[in-house]
């Protein structure tokens, strides 16, 4: 018999008998008689368990009958044989250097796992351990058969690792070969050093759970699983050829490619198993439609992780998600990187309030007739840190998302109104100019807006009349209950309410003649219609409807601005159908105070 931690070994070899005087050393003590001598051989030989004695050489000196068995030869025929070459201690490194120090005494024990090949072909798992037998200058080696341990031991990891619902591999299993993918020594003998993962959810699968139940659902898991596998198989990567489709969890699962060709090969993958998906299940009289949506990495393995490779699967299924489910999406570094980014600010943005990381500035609204700067709307500015001078557009829809509009918002009003009242003091012979300042709704669903512009008011000493707050349509086309009753009650202290962007959004005209407005802002696509551009004439139609939104707002008592003025020629145009105020860099983009300050003396 042959014995190896991997299953092969080296043949036994034809000893000698073993001599009486070779049994000496175990009956070297002083203190045993003969009797004790015959009983303590009487006992090595009938012994269940596997022994054998061993010199200092590493030569066995006796075998009983049950080693002979298990090695399947005779006792005597493993006399003067290697011990180590009978249980394959020399398989491993540091099992042999721990061998030789029991021999030499400088180690009391050792104990390990061995699997041993008989002569009839079967294996058999088995502990071996070896210490020194007191009063004697031998080693007593015992092999215990654990074959029914490991077998059970086996069953256990394998019931472990896998999913009971889809006998697919598990998230154990799953992360537990990922990484031995991401291993360098996975790569040395001839593959591509890199790794592809088709990372999938169903889309709709709680409405099934929900509707149908759990059993149908687990079917319908059962046989998604059967497909993925399908499909894996088909495009080569079957279990065998070392690559794993597995659930991860829920309605969530993962193909594995290792070894991956590059990113058209996961491409081919994912459109297959998108197609497979979205065939119709029919469980025991229940026909099913369902889709996938597929996330898909592909990346060298050397310098990647698999946190980071899970990271990077997870946010590509988000993005197929957003993006309309029903669909696989290839993660895109660009797109990650403004995801990074983003969440770096979303991070930031409560604390930069606070550390006085913003500032304001302010863009003129100019009478179109007169030229004079009749007001001003605040627009403010980030001074990042890490990413320098940023606009609204970069960090509005992030603070209305977490909720830190309405602290950005209440200093943006504050620090608006004390910069309007200070114009009004530096400047006391020139007519006082308003404020225009943006509100976000969930500033008027999330925070008192109404006591905090009636307390800013009284602290600056700022008129309600010059203070404006620019709401968007879609939010002021669908006020009610609060915020209707918020913009009745702003608009009772007597400041004014303007409609931002008007012509985008709901545009139901009926609101108007409910709604506490004052102003309506021309959305700038309106405006840019009618620019003269080289070779072309403005489109009459653009005139035409501007001049009916200005119309019916005179009628409702409105007044008109109009954004993004950028040439005389708009100008004139706009003001020959009576818009009231311009805006835009044909007066100045958005400046410090100090230069809207010289604006207000010079045009007043």
């Amino acid at each position: 018999m042959s014995g190896t931690s991997e299953g092969t070994g080296s043949a036994a070899e034809s000893i000698r008998p073993a001599t009486t005087e070779r049994y000496v050393p175990v009956s070297a003590a002083p203190c045993r008689t003969d009797s004790d001598l015959r009983d303590f051989r009487a006992a090595f030989n009938a012994a269940h368990l596997p022994m054998a004695l061993v010199d200092r050489e590493g030569l066995v000196v006796a075998a009983n009958d049950a080693l002979a068995g298990l090695l399947g030869t005779a006792p005597h025929a493993l006399v003067e044989q290697q011990a180590a070459d009978l249980v394959d201690l020399a398989a491993e490194t540091r099992t042999w250097q721990a061998y030789r120090e029991v021999l030499r005494g400088r180690q009391a024990r050792l104990r390990c796992t061995r699997r041993l090949k008989h002569p009839d072909g079967h294996s058999v798992w088995t502990e071996v351990t070896l210490g020194p037998v007191p009063g004697t200058g031998d080693v007593l080696l015992s092999v215990a058969d654990i074959s029914d341990r490991r077998d059970l031991q086996a069953r256990l990891r394998h019931l472990q690792m896998h999913d009971p619902v889809t006998r697919l591999p598990n998230r154990a299993l799953f992360f537990e070969r990922l990484q031995a993918a991401l291993e360098a020594s996975s790569y040395e003998h001839g593959g591509t050093g890199r790794i592809g993962l088709c990372y999938l959810d169903l889309d709709g699968f709680k409405a099934v759970n929900d509707t149908l139940g759990h059993r149908v659902g687990d079917r319908l898991l059962t046989a998604v699983a059967s497909r993925l596998t399908q499909c894996a198989d088909q495009a080569g990567y079957g279990r065998t050829g070392g690559h794993l489709v597995a659930r991860l969890g829920g309605d969530e699962f993962a193909l594995l490619v290792e070894d991956s060709t590059g990113t058209e090969q996961l491409a081919d993958l994912a459109r297959s198993v998108l197609a497979a998906v979205q065939e119709p299940f029919d469980l025991a009289g229940q026909r099913l439609s369902v889709s996938a949506s597929i996330g898909v990495v592909e990346r060298a393995a050397a310098g990647t992780s698999a946190t980071g490779l899970m990271q990077a699967a997870d946010t590509t299924l988000y993005w197929a998600k957003a993006d309309g489910k029903a669909r696989w999406t290839l993660f895109d570094p660009e797109r990650n990187a403004h995801r990074m980014t983003r969440q770096a600010l979303s991070s930031t943005l409560r604390p930069a309030v606070e550390r006085d990381e913003f500032e304001l500035e302010y863009q003129p609204l100019v009478d179109l007739e007169s030229g004079a700067v009749r007001g001003v709307e605040a627009l403010v500015r980030w001074n990042h840190p890490q990413f320098g001078t940023l606009t609204p557009n970069r960090f509005i829809g992030i603070a209305e998302e977490d909720g830190s509009i309405v602290q950005l918002g209440q200093w943006v009003l504050r620090t608006a109104c004390r910069q309007a009242r200070r114009w009004q003091i530096e400047h006391p012979s020139d007519s006082p100019v308003f404020v225009s300042v943006n509100v976000a709704v969930r500033q008027v669903w999330d925070s008192d807006l109404v006591g905090d512009v009636a307390e800013i008011l009284a602290d600056t000493g700022l008129a309600p009349q010059l203070l404006q707050l620019e709401l968007t349509e879609s939010a002021v086309m669908g006020s009610a209950g609060r915020p209707l009753q918020a913009l009745q009650a702003l608009s009772d202290m007597g400041v004014r309410i303007a409609i931002d962007d008007f012509g985008t959004g709901y545009s139901n005209l009926a609101y108007l003649s409910r709604l506490p407005v004052s102003v309506l802002k021309l959305d700038g696509s309106f405006v840019r219609g009618f620019r003269y551009e080289e070779g072309t004439h403005p489109n009459p139609a653009d005139e035409t409807i501007v001049e009916a939104m200005v119309q019916l707002a005179h009628r409702l008592g409105l007044t008109v601005t109009a954004e993004c003025v950028e040439t005389a020629g708009q100008a004139a145009r706009l003001r020959r159908v009576g818009c009231d105020t311009g805006q835009g860099w044909l007066y100045s983009r958005a400046v410090a105070p100090e230069r809207i300050a010289e604006m207000i003396t010079a045009r007043t």
